[in-house]
């Protein structure tokens, strides 16, 4: 995919709670390529009023971290993050890490660095908040996101297997 749109500067900011509007809008571009290539899990095409709830209650959260990429203040992208501090016990070692639960750019903003802003924002908060480590999932489909992901630096954790039953 070639991009028409040249981000420059684009300047990331935490979100607020005025955003929600905003990241229902954003989400379409990352949630539809999910509902083409998993129908039986994913919804086609949620109607904005069904987003908002969901990213008002996320936005709410003190452990959530939202940055909306914009550009000339045109909202272009956002990274939803969150805060997991798990104490440690006979099996594991206490931790603090970010997962970064959403990642969804413009398609005119795909490869123009606004992906690389994101996560690096989100990597900055980790770090501030003590975090030891930057976590996402990615859906096997989506070969563009692990190639994304592994130029950021991202090595696989483990594997997550389904059967249909």
């Amino acid at each position: 995919m070639t991009s028409s749109f040249s981000p420059t500067p684009i300047e990331i900011r935490l979100a607020s709670s005025e955003d929600a509007s905003v990241l229902a809008q954003l989400n379409d571009f990352v949630h539809a390529v999910h509902a083409r290539n998993r129908p039986d899990i994913f919804r086609a095409e949620p109607a904005a009023e069904d987003l908002l709830p969901i990213f008002e209650a996320h936005l709410a959260r003190e452990d959530v971290r939202v940055f909306i990429a914009q550009v000339e203040g045109r909202p272009i992208g956002y990274a939803l993050s969150i805060i997991v501090d798990r104490p440690g016990d006979a099996l594991m070692q206490a931790r603090t890490f970010i997962v970064l639960e959403h990642l969804a750019v413009a398609s005119d903003a795909i490869r123009t660095g606004v992906g690389t802003a994101l996560v690096d924002a989100v990597r900055a908060a980790g770090r501030q908040m003590g975090c030891s480590r930057l976590l996402t999932e990615v859906w096997d489909f989506n070969t563009e996101a692990m190639a994304f992901y592994g130029k950021a630096g991202f090595v696989p954790m483990r594997h997550l297997l389904e059967q249909p039953l």
